[in-house]
């Protein structure tokens, strides 16, 4: 996290820039948005055409509709509930829209080990021993053909029960993601759904070898898997089961998902979980191909042409099939979970071979070096990574107050060059709850942050189910400690049941702020189809301020798209008022008589004088000026 602490000053602040560095630096080095050329700008400003920006509604599908409240620690599936594919009925679809979604992420569909045991449907049961939690990681996944159980009405049913799904999600006008997990697979794969002729991952290894360019896995040779000891965190907390006993057979072991490569690894390590082999030895060296130099400009097809050239490792081909099969069935995309552990040359050759398939298919990457940014989004053909090592990172701590608006531009201007690939989300399954003590103790706090993510770029947006009715994280579910809400274990989520409402899912046992909130964040989304927001450049805003903590807590900023100006202006002080003045980009000073009109926290409408407003801004508060003459 970067924790950047101002120097501190006792003089007068005049003009202090918190806006952008250099209005002419970031319109030169603004890309227009990947789904919006040249020729579609033009009809973005007219009344007749509605475009919105990309926005991803993560919801973590076993919780969101389980209405159960008991909350018991390492509870049981029928102590503490699940929630099911038919739970997203279709006025929950409406809900979710409501909140501008575009995407829907689906996470932890695809089977993945659980201690929950569905063998009277033919599923074999996982040893509890390599399992986190009682639920289950949705990232060890067992069997990349077919679904979890835990969510269908009807497990023998379950594939068709999220066919349905994906219909319901399509008819409400939302696209489907789910989750593809390349580096890693549970240690007990085994696909009881995959098509004629396709061979479950290490069906087919030589283990005899530790390395084999065609083996799915690496091996240990001679050595036998040992499960990791612990008292501090026993499988099932403790809790007795007859299959824990320390032991799993698996002979000779394979490398640990983290990359592990002991026999028995550590605790700490990603142990329910093997290493997927793409070809890279273990020295690291390649086993295949790299792409030739000048192929970070090629296009889709030309990668997809390279590589059609070329005898690849089993494991590519593997993933390629997977992804086409969910293609098949109606997946509109996919959500790739530590996308850099894996070589970059395979994303170009999966990601083309997808992208000639259905060329609208939405791909996201889990990457956190910055330095392998522009690789995988030039080379390995990603639409999009997280903004995560650099904006999140800093616009948490401005929401901490230990961070500064300053610093939250520097990092966005770090990537300009990729900004419109860099999605912004402030919560999803891996991050603290903003209302959590650990984060900001408050949902508030997300509010003027939300409007700096979602605004100062052409980037998708991403939301997390409960964060926008304060949702804080807080139950001790088991495996994993809270301000996290559970991704291993069954519970309820009390602020999000709050607003499902016995599944209504309109709110009705929210308390006002949360209703509140959840208010603030369908009128600050709906901006999403704005044309300046859409597809408009960033312009830097100069502000006036008599003391450092305006200076540092106030971050404002331009956007604009032909004739459609908005301002934009946000109080990251959780305590203090402040009033500042925004001097507006020097390219719209030929514009003498302009009306400024909020269109989030209805202000009403200021006129603008000698290209200045003044406004005074509350704790946490934001303003979206619309200028009009």
């Amino acid at each position: 996290m970067i924790n950047k602490k101002a120097k501190s000053t006792t003089r007068v602040l005049k003009r202090a820039v918190v806006g952008v560095m250099c209005s002419s630096l970031l319109v030169s080095c603004s890309e227009h948005d990947n789904h919006v050329n040249k020729a579609r700008i033009t009809e973005l400003h007219s009344a007749e055409t509605q475009v919105s920006k990309p926005v991803v509604y993560q919801v973590f599908t076993r919780l969101f509709g389980n209405k159960k409240t008991a909350n018991i620690p390492w509870g049981t599936v029928e102590q503490n509930g699940v929630g099911k594919f038919a739970d997203f009925s279709p006025k929950a679809l409406q809900e979710i829209k409501a909140l501008g979604t575009t995407h829907i992420w689906y996470t932890g569909v695809l089977h993945h080990a659980l201690v929950t045991d569905h063998s009277k449907f033919g599923i074999a049961a996982d040893d509890p021993d390599v399992v986190k939690g009682r639920a289950g990681s949705p990232y060890a996944v067992k069997d990349y053909y077919n679904v979890n159980p835990d969510l269908a009405t009807d497990p023998s049913q379950r594939l068709a029960e999220f066919d349905a799904l994906i219909a319901r999600t399509h008819k409400a006008d939302m696209k489907v993601i789910i989750d593809i997990v390349p580096n890693h697979v549970a240690r007990n794969y085994q696909s009881l759904s995959a098509p004629q002729g396709v061979a479950d991952f290490g069906a087919n290894d030589d283990t005899t070898k530790m390395y084999a360019r065609d083996n799915n896995f690496y091996y240990v040779v001679g050595q036998d898997f040992k499960v990791p000891k612990s008292t501090e965190h026993p499988p099932l907390g403790g809790q007795h089961h007859p299959r824990i006993d320390g032991q799993f057979v698996e002979s000779p072991a394979k490398w640990t998902g983290n990359g592990a490569r002991a026999a028995a690894p550590d605790i700490d390590d990603w142990y329910e979980t093997v290493k997927v082999n793409y070809g890279v030895k273990p020295d690291g060296s390649y086993d295949f191909p790299k792409l030739p130099d000048g192929f970070e400009t090629k296009s889709v097809s030309d990668h997809y042409k390279f590589w059609q050239q070329h005898d690849l490792p089993d494991s590519w081909y593997k993933f390629r099939d997977i992804t086409q099969y969910w293609l098949n069935r109606g997946v509109d995309g996919f959500r790739y979970d530590m996308a850099e552990m894996v070589p970059v040359e395979f994303w170009s050759f999966l990601n083309a071979s997808i992208k000639m398939q259905n060329p609208e298919a939405f791909l996201l990457a889990e990457v956190y070096n910055p330095a392998l940014y522009r690789d995988y989004i030039q080379k390995g053909k990603m639409d999009y990574l997280y903004d995560k090592v650099g904006f999140y990172d800093s616009l948490k701590a401005l929401m901490q107050q230990t961070g500064s608006a300053k610093a939250v531009f520097e990092q966005h201007l770090s990537v300009s060059d990729i900004a419109t690939h860099m999605l912004h989300f402030l919560e999803n399954h891996d991050e603290q709850r903003i209302a959590s003590a650990e984060f900001a103790g408050d949902a508030r706090m997300g509010k003027p942050a939300m409007v700096v993510s979602h605004l100062i770029s052409k980037a998708p947006s991403m939301l997390y189910f409960g964060q926008t009715v304060g949702e804080d994280g807080s139950e001790q579910a088991g495996f994993g400690k809270p301000s996290r809400t559970s991704i291993f274990d069954y519970i309820g989520v009390p602020a999000h049941q709050a607003w499902m409402n016995g599944g209504k899912f309109d709110g009705g046992q929210l308390s006002e702020q949360q209703g509140d909130l959840r208010a603030y964040y369908v009128k600050l989304m709906s901006l999403s189809t704005m044309p300046a927001i859409v597809a408009g450049d960033l312009l830097s805003v100069d502000l006036e301020a008599d003391n450092i903590d305006a200076q540092q807590r106030v971050m404002a900023f331009a956007r604009s798209l032909g004739n459609q100006k908005l301002v934009v202006a946000s109080n990251f002080d959780a305590a203090s008022t402040h009033t500042v003045s925004l001097q507006l980009p020097k390219n719209w000073q030929q514009i003498t008589q302009l009306t400024a009109r909020d269109l989030l926290e209805q202000r009403g409408v200021q006129i603008v004088q000698d290209n200045q407003i003044t406004i005074t801004l509350a704790p946490r508060a934001s303003v979206v000026y619309l200028l009009e003459d």
